[in-house]
């Protein structure tokens, strides 16, 4: 197992509290060593996961905050 697969494995993810309150449109985040955080489907647990750098999620935050994914 890579380094990250060990590092997502040992996560503790949190459900975000931007998701569906009816549980069908979950995402999870967890933070990660260097500032990193991933995000995944809650449904999908053993999915893929996005891994965003400090810089890139702040980015990201800020697009959802001004509406950019509506």
């Amino acid at each position: 197992m890579d380094d990250v697969t060990q590092e997502l494995t040992n996560a503790q993810w949190r459900k975000s509290s931007l998701s569906g309150s009816d549980g069908s449109n979950c995402v999870e985040v967890a933070n990660l060593t260097g500032g990193r955080r991933a995000v995944r489907d809650s449904k999908n647990r053993t999915g893929p996961a996005l891994i965003f750098t400090p810089e890139e999620w702040t980015t990201f935050l800020a697009s959802i905050k001004n509406g950019d994914f509506d």
